[in-house]
């Protein structure tokens, strides 16, 4: 996978895909032949800011942690970006999703895993 602007994190991407997220710059989404698929910013036109932790859920939508912006927002697939978590973050650094929904956030300046009982409550 070539052309990534200091990839960071990783994680499973939607129909069994990667998605990668970058250092300063985008979440970037390959198919499951590694096939370049999209930008989540050119897609959505999201601005990120310093990107951390990306995860997917069970319906195939994207999970994001933004450090600087300290929130964690969802993209789901044919609908605009949600803001899940932003109140009581202070350095959202890795995010997970658990197969029930549960969202699952670590807060790197407290050193909190913090959990939330269903991310699509949130949204």
């Amino acid at each position: 996978m070539l052309g990534l602007e200091g990839p960071c994190w990783v994680g499973l991407g939607p129909d069994g895909g990667l998605a990668v997220s970058e250092e300063f710059g985008d979440v970037r989404l390959f198919g499951s032949a590694r096939q370049p698929l999209c930008s989540l910013g050119d897609l959505t036109e999201h601005h990120f800011g310093t990107l951390a932790g990306v995860c997917t859920d069970a319906a195939g939508s994207v999970i994001v942690a933004d450090e600087q912006r300290r929130q964690v927002t969802l993209f789901p697939r044919a609908r605009a970006p949600i803001c899940l978590v932003s109140e009581g973050l202070r350095w959202p650094l890795g995010v997970a999703c658990a197969p029930q929904g549960q969202l699952m956030v670590a807060d790197a300046e407290d050193g909190y895993i913090k959990v939330y009982q269903s991310h699509l409550e949130l949204a």
